[in-house]
């Protein structure tokens, strides 16, 4: 996107702050991520606001970059890749004393439609059909997703050289949020994985795949065979660690803990949909029997 015409001629007044010496987009963005901010997204960003001066960075320019950028994805999409990013290096510069306090809106998002998650019973037949076609790498790479929580991306570039078997732990290696993460596997699973793993070169990926569509294709070929619903691999995986975790009674904290979520806003508004939520809640309050003397 070329925004080379728009000139700055002057801060507004909302924007009035001391400012002590002003630095570029990209300077500021060296020094976010020196002090711990992502890179991830920024990649994109640098080529078109780089060489700007944080006082020349406008909020009308920031969301048409977006959409130059992403212009066929949802306005969340935009916002998470584009404008979250981009709020941040221009918070960090202003909080070093290198431009303005810039104000960006976001783009006005759909609240996302909610996922019917795989249940334990349906992982139960995807995992029995897999074994009836001699497939043990997909049985083990979905019950991997729904017990640990990672991404589908995430889990077909585990290798084996970081599965620690013994200790029932496996390393995501930079997954999605830039950190990488440690995630504890059941005693199933594990004993799955150690059949996988005779006499392979710890430098071998796990699940074999190397793409996350061809994974999609083999579940739902599994599914077609088994006559269960197709889920798409994050909705048996992530989804399922998710809501299978709240329905065994586990509690928020623990689970965003051990599937590596950081915001309950993304965890609960996205991610959780429980199954029959008013009949639950009615049947624990059949626990107190009002008619009974205190």
């Amino acid at each position: 996107m070329d925004m080379s015409t728009r000139s700055y001629v002057g801060a507004p007044s909302i924007y009035a702050t001391p400012i002590s010496i002003v630095r570029t987009f990209g300077e500021a963005a060296e020094s976010y991520i020196e002090h711990g901010g992502e890179a991830h997204y920024l990649r994109r960003i640098l080529p078109h606001l780089g060489s700007k001066m944080a006082n020349e960075i406008f909020p009308f320019d920031v969301r048409e970059l977006a959409k130059a950028l992403y212009p066929t994805h949802t306005n969340a999409t935009r916002n998470r890749c584009v404008v979250t990013p981009v709020k941040a290096v221009c918070y960090h510069a202003y909080d070093r004393g290198w431009g303005p306090s810039v104000r960006i809106k976001n783009f006005k998002t759909e609240r996302p439609k909610r996922k019917k998650a795989a249940s334990q019973a349906w992982l139960h037949a995807f995992a029995r059909q897999c074994a009836a076609d001699d497939l043990p790498h997909v049985a083990a790479l979905i019950l991997f997703m729904s017990q640990t929580g990672a991404r589908v991306s995430e889990a077909i570039e585990l290798r084996w050289r970081e599965v620690d078997l013994s200790q029932r732990t496996a390393l995501l290696v930079k997954t999605k949020t830039e950190r990488n993460s440690t995630r504890w596997m059941p005693d199933q699973l594990v004993e799955r994985l150690r059949q996988l793993n005779e006499s392979q070169n710890p430098d071998d990926r796990v699940f074999q795949y190397t793409s996350r569509y061809s994974v999609n294709e083999r579940i739902a070929a599994v599914c077609l065979r088994a006559g269960i619903t197709y889920k798409p691999s994050h909705t048996c995986g992530r989804h399922a660690f998710a809501n299978n975790s709240l329905s065994m009674g586990i509690d928020v904290k623990s689970i965003m803990e051990a599937g590596g979520w950081r915001s309950p806003v993304v965890f609960l508004g996205t991610y959780v949909n429980p199954r029959n939520a008013g009949r639950v809640v009615a049947d624990r309050h059949n626990l107190y029997d009002f008619n009974n003397d205190l």
